[in-house]
């Protein structure tokens, strides 16, 4: 008697401890779900009332109803399985929101790395090596940085002779003569460099002796609607190469713009090629070539806005939002999803990739690590058809890995991905405008359609102002931009893109 009354006692006592546990983890849940604040307020009523109910069923069982041993652990193990599930749930949503509040979260500034270089062979090793020598600056590009690292150089004691040259190609090509014994280059238009054929090699055969970082205002704002669940909007999607950081200003190598409309459910997505040629447009403090032409990949090295003013410009439309990627952080992401699979067209096969030394891709599909999808993603030399060939395997990459994170198997590694996401994405669009796109989406379980388009053009080799020399470019087909815009302007007034009727477009085109 006295035994069953001490099981008694002790099961209450264990049944209290697990109970306080369960109403903890399931306090924990409840907390992260309101304050990620994507489910419509209906939904997150009833999940409350299903929680509470549920935690008050074992409460009861625990602490009152359940006597014998065997339905007591049976009940410990459901209260341990409920109290389990909640934590981790509350820890998935916690990443979420952090991950959201990261994308959300527009740095007030951006930042800009310049670099003194010189040859491998050079003997400069040191900062204080550059004294009495020469180095070679752009006149009309880059100035605001030039002056910087060189003020910064002096106040150490180490003056240089500056040689200031009228064009990018003009001095790398006084600098490879030994015309000059040093060069200054802002870090983003290292890959303006490599994709001069002349100089692809230029990371391997060059170093940096000194280098400083200064940060630029951060212009890019949004222009929020003011409903977004039923005012029709316009997104800019810019992939950036940087390699410097995701804080770090560099060309824009994804050029889109998502025409949303959630009242039809439609979705239009225009793609610019990178090389398109166009004229630059930026506000004040951006600091870009206003007026002047050049491909529209350069306008990222000056920062989002200047992207958004110059699309805005080109296609006589309003950009209501900012997307911006950085493909720099993609080796992180498709490491934490396990690595992703493309799918190689015969022709394309390639031994070896001049951004992936060693990667070698065979037709059909190939699974990449984060290394070798970031080298498949920059590649451009190994393919006849350049940078358009690139964009297509960049295309890939990004839906290599929406498949891999809107899978099942993303639950095992969901902290790890959310974590490798966070400093990938980043929007002028609110958490709030987010939260209301989600709910929006819960309530009316809207299928969306997808519609494309791409503007086209020919190709020419004529003077891009930020080289400062000629270079390939693509000249806009007119015909396809006014497209584009009848496209746009019919999904925002809620027709379909599909019947506005299309220019024609060369053949070369559906080869894409």
């Amino acid at each position: 008697m006295k035994k069953n009354k001490k099981q008694n006692k002790v099961g209450k006592v264990f049944g209290v401890i697990f109970s306080i546990v369960m109403i903890a983890a399931t306090m924990y849940l409840l907390f992260n779900i309101i304050k990620l604040n994507v489910l419509p307020t209906k939904l997150l009523f009833l999940m409350t009332i299903v929680f509470v109910l549920l935690d008050l069923i074992f409460i009861l069982l625990l602490c009152f109803s359940t006597k014998g041993v065997v339905s007591k652990i049976i009940c410990i193990i459901f209260t341990i399985a409920i109290s389990l599930g909640s934590c981790l749930g509350g820890f998935y949503l916690s990443k979420t929101g952090g991950l959201l509040s990261n994308m959300t979260n527009v740095a007030k500034h951006s930042k800009n790395t310049v670099s003194v270089v010189v040859k491998e062979s050079s003997d400069m090793k040191k900062k204080t090596d550059l004294a009495s020598h020469s180095v070679g600056t752009l006149a009309n590009i880059n100035t605001q940085g030039s002056k910087k690292i060189l003020k910064e150089l002096n106040k150490s004691g180490i003056q240089m002779e500056k040689r200031e040259y009228g064009s990018l190609t003009e001095m790398l090509e006084s600098f490879y003569n030994g015309e000059v014994d040093s060069i200054v280059i802002n870090e983003s238009s290292r890959s303006q460099i490599t994709d001069i054929d002349a100089y692809k090699d230029f990371d391997n055969n060059t170093r940096v002796v000194y280098q400083t970082s200064y940060k630029v205002q951060n212009t890019d704002k949004a222009n929020a609607v003011s409903n977004i669940t039923t005012t029709p909007f316009n997104v800019l999607i810019s992939g950036s190469d940087t390699r410097g950081g995701f804080d770090e200003n560099g060309r824009s190598d994804v050029i889109m713009v998502a025409t949303v409309n959630p009242k039809t459910g439609t979705i239009l997505l225009t793609s610019v090629p990178r090389d398109f040629y166009v004229t630059t447009a930026c506000d004040a403090g951006d600091g870009c070539m206003e007026g002047q032409l050049d491909k529209i990949t350069h306008t990222g090295i000056h920062g989002t806005n200047t992207t958004k003013r110059t699309v805005e410009k080109l296609l006589g439309i309003e950009i209501n939002y900012t997307f911006k990627v950085g493909f720099d952080t993609v080796t992180d992401i498709v490491d934490a999803v396990g690595g992703i699979d493309v799918n190689v067209e015969p022709g394309y096969e390639c031994n070896n990739f001049l951004h992936a030394p060693g990667l070698s891709v065979h037709a059909g599909v190939n699974h990449l690590n984060g290394e070798q999808a970031l080298g498949y993603a920059r590649e451009r030399y190994a393919y006849s058809e350049g940078d358009r060939q690139r964009t297509k395997n960049q295309q890939q990459v990004l839906m290599g890995i929406v498949d891999k994170v809107t899978s099942p198997a993303i639950v095992t590694n969901y902290a790890q991905i959310m974590d490798s996401m966070s400093n990938t994405f980043s929007t002028t669009m609110s958490n709030d405008e987010i939260s209301s796109l989600i709910k929006y989406q819960l309530n009316s379980n809207t299928k969306w359609k997808m519609e494309q388009y791409m503007v086209n053009g020919t190709g020419d080799t004529l003077m891009c102002a930020e080289l400062g020399d000629a270079a390939y470019v693509m000249v806009p087909d007119q015909s396809t931009v006014t497209t584009a815009k009848n496209k746009i302007n019919a999904v925002l007034a809620g027709k379909s893109a599909d019947d506005v009727e299309q220019g024609y477009i060369p053949c070369s085109f559906f080869a894409l």
